[in-house]
């Protein structure tokens, strides 16, 4: 059924215009690239060098200090810009990293990786992590996955709605959800009986050495056939965004021109009489029914009291691994459902498989069809043994329909060449989007402890809200290593509005410094055995984690102190050149405008305060020992409402500016009113072109009579008389003394959020299907 106009997103003016994603492999770096990225690596130490000695030091040895006050300034105008520029030069480090692998990588071939499979059962189950999405979005993610050309692929769609919804619209959408996987298990199962008969009858003749022509020829048949296949559902698909256009062209028909190509290849050869070995012959009907015969299902930890309910990803994800390879029997409490394991798989109500390698996936990202192949053969090569996690960064999906969006997706695919170059250094981060992970490294991480007496394992760490960051330093704690493929594979959504970016960006600041500690630890129980633990590892990650805190505070004080001007040199600047220069050139590399560095500064200054809450949140974390609560992005196509506070903040950095700029003008202070100036009018073109006046004056009139209304809470049901009669079943689940508290309590629970008529124990089918 087709959207409804209202929700289709309009085009602003300015948004992307290019729609073609960039290659799937970098092209290499030529010498003299790699050169100037040395040389602005040196130039950026020298010239803070310089500046250091030239302006502040000068300032001391001529006894030019103006007291007390003048001594202060300087030493924190110092901290500011060394830690600034400490930045700058991670930037520079990490792209150096990311340009020396991308010259020095060579692309496996694919029969290479054809043979390595070829007879191998090698197995990955993919966890798609599902929270209130939109199941068009969920369902595009699924099919990427279903599609993955891999010897064994289970996708599990981990639905973390609540199970009962009061909601009618959210009722609709978590039963479509809840199909998906039905839906997607019927429209595979033609192609998968056809390729795996196929397969069958080509094994059946027995064909040793060489194939038939003849043989040859029906294999190319169906490549055609599953190429034609493949492209009639791309045209039955709904294409209102670039999302979906993605999805179309370069997820299905760029599966269905892959496979068009080898098909048109076997026929040429079939037309000429040639032949193939047998054993190529049957790689290739592998390669065929591995790609259909993908087994989907859809599991809800919030349909069992025996697994943890705690509101973030991480805890969705550790219910549902540490569930795998177990049986277990349904068994109906006063709480709820809880899962009892059981020895013998044919007494369970629910089996779930253990595979060697999981992939987790966001709900809101796409795969290509090479991403596991490619990343498992990666980690099956000699040397890989111990890397627990791989990756390939995502990249955004291109043709954003807001000016927001698009930048945000600038900022990603910078991100993504950076992470490349940590890879160089040793200092890999896991990226939560996508990733795939051995088994045996989470065993080897693992937190376990019983709450209300079940069982609760933590593979993921949920003690931050960036579960991948803590998660990646336990990982080298315990000797594994994580690796970025130097390729495209993965893309991910950006947020398209000022709303849900608010909700992502204050996530990202919030962590990264009660990690630190960990780091700490990490290094040197990595030292203790005797491991070699690069400086410029140690540099890039503390860089990683704790940037933003520096970065903010750093800004803030350059924003609001009126230094003295005998601080500001030209000198600053020039450090700060080749930082810039090396991001506009990665903006043009990656199919952006050089002026775009002046976008992403006006941009990262409207998030200040963004950044700031965010890393408050982590002090308020360590002072108090409470988690932060997780706060997931929307991946919803409507607009994301913003607080108050993020709407007014702009307006006072930019008001702020104004002052600083006339006082500073009055005075004679001139550095100072060119960086106010300057300040002013990048934040005044982000806010008008990132928020929006007309959303800012909706959002605040919202905000202004919203303390108007007041929600009015469920109706509790009243306490039962204390000499009415307990249930037998609570009492002999629970105890006696806390029985009639109890019973109340879970009468509240059902009154708030009504459950479905049918409350029957679940099949095998119903839960895992």
């Amino acid at each position: 059924m087709p959207r409804p106009e209202s929700t289709v997103r309009r085009r602003q003016w300015g948004a992307e215009s290019r729609v073609t994603p960039l290659p799937t492999t970098h092209p290499k770096p030529s010498d003299e690239k790699i050169t100037l990225a040395r040389a602005a690596i040196v130039l950026t130490v020298a010239l803070w060098v310089l500046y250091v000695i030239w302006t502040i030091l000068r300032q001391f040895i001529n006894n030019e200090i103006g007291g007390f006050r003048f001594t202060m300034e300087a030493f924190s105008y110092l901290v500011v810009v060394t830690f600034l520029t400490f930045s700058a030069l991670m930037y520079l480090l990490a792209r150096h990293g990311a340009l020396q692998r991308f010259r020095a990588y060579e692309r496996t071939p694919r029969a290479e990786i054809d043979r390595h499979f070829a007879g191998k059962d090698s197995a990955i189950t993919v966890l798609v992590p599902s929270y209130r999405e939109e199941p068009d979005v969920v369902r595009a993610t699924l099919w990427s996955a279903c599609l993955q050309e891999f010897p064994s692929v289970r996708v599990v769609l981990l639905v973390d709605d609540p199970p009962h919804p009061s909601d009618p619209s959210a009722a609709e959408d978590l039963e479509r959800t809840r199909g998906l996987a039905d839906e997607i298990s019927q429209e595979l199962s033609e192609p998968a009986a056809r390729f795996e008969a196929a397969r069958l009858d080509f094994e059946h003749d027995g064909a040793t050495g060489d194939a038939s022509a003849d043989a040859v020829r029906r294999l190319a048949e169906h490549y055609a056939w599953a190429a034609e296949w493949i492209s009639h559902k791309a045209e039955t698909e709904k294409r209102e965004d670039h999302v979906d256009d993605f999805f179309v062209n370069q997820v299905l028909l760029g599966l269905a021109g892959d496979l068009a190509t080898t098909g048109r290849a076997l026929a040429t050869a079939a037309d000429r009489d040639e032949t193939l070995p047998a054993a190529r012959m049957l790689e290739l009907h592998q390669r065929l029914e591995r790609i259909f015969r993908a087994e989907v299902a859809t599991f809800e930890r919030k349909l069992f009291a025996s697994l943890s309910h705690e509101a973030n990803k991480a805890m969705n994800l550790n219910a549902y691994i540490g569930l795998m390879g177990g049986s277990y029997r349904i068994e109906e409490t006063p709480s709820g459902r809880v899962l009892r394991p059981v020895t013998d798989a044919r007494q369970a109500d629910l089996v779930i498989p253990d595979t060697e390698y999981i992939l987790t996936l966001d709900a809101d990202s796409l795969l290509l069809r090479e991403y596991c192949l490619r990343l498992v053969h990666f980690m099956e090569q000699p040397g890989n043994e111990r890397v627990g996690v791989t990756q390939t960064p995502y990249s955004s999906f291109r043709g954003a329909a807001t000016r927001i969006e698009r930048l945000a997706g600038a900022t990603t695919d910078l991100q993504h060449i950076l992470h490349q170059g940590k890879t160089h250094y040793d200092a890999t981060f896991w990226v939560g989007a996508n990733a795939v992970i051995r088994k045996a490294a989470l065993e080897d991480i693992v937190e376990t402890e019983t709450s209300g007496g079940f069982v609760v394992k933590r593979y993921v760490q949920d003690r931050t809200v960036i579960e991948d960051t803590e998660s990646s330093i336990d990982l080298g704690t315990h000797g594994w290593s994580l690796a970025n493929h130097p390729e495209r594979l993965s893309y991910s959504a950006t947020p398209p509005d000022f709303g849900s970016l608010v909700v992502q960006r204050r996530r990202w600041a919030n962590g990264g410094l009660l990690i630190m500690p960990k780091l700490v630890r990490q290094v040197r129980e990595r030292r203790a055995r005797g491991e070699r633990v690069r400086l410029s590892e140690i540099l890039l990650r503390v860089n990683y984690m704790a940037s933003i805190t520096w970065a903010s505070f750093g800004l803030l004080f350059l924003l609001a102190y009126p230094y003295d001007s005998r601080l500001l040199s030209p000198v600053v600047l020039m450090a700060a050149l080749p930082y810039f220069i090396a991001m506009g050139t990665d903006l043009r590399y990656s199919g952006y405008r050089f002026s775009d560095i002046l976008r992403i500064y006006g941009f990262n200054l409207i998030l200040l305060p963004v950044n700031l809450a965010g890393v408050l949140k982590s002090i308020e974390q360590a002072l108090t020992g409470r988690k932060i609560p997780f706060a997931r992005t929307p991946k919803v196509r409507n607009r994301t409402s913003v607080p108050v506070i993020y709407l007014l903040s702009p307006l006072a950095i930019i008001a702020f500016s104004v002052l600083t700029f006339m006082r500073d003008v009055q005075v004679g202070n001139w550095g100072n009113a060119a960086f106010a100036a300057f300040n002013a009018i990048l934040a005044t073109y982000a806010t008008i072109a990132y928020i929006g006046i007309g959303n800012m004056i909706v959002d605040l009139w919202r905000a202004a009579i919203g303390w108007l209304f007041v929600e009015v809470p469920p109706k509790a049901p009243p306490a039962p008389p204390e000499d009415a009669e307990p249930d037998w079943r609570a009492v002999l689940y629970y105890g006696d003394e806390s029985v009639g508290t109890l019973r109340h309590e879970l009468t509240h629970v059902e009154a708030a959020e009504p459950a479905p008529a049918k409350q029957a124990t679940p099949s095998r089918e119903e839960v895992a299907s």
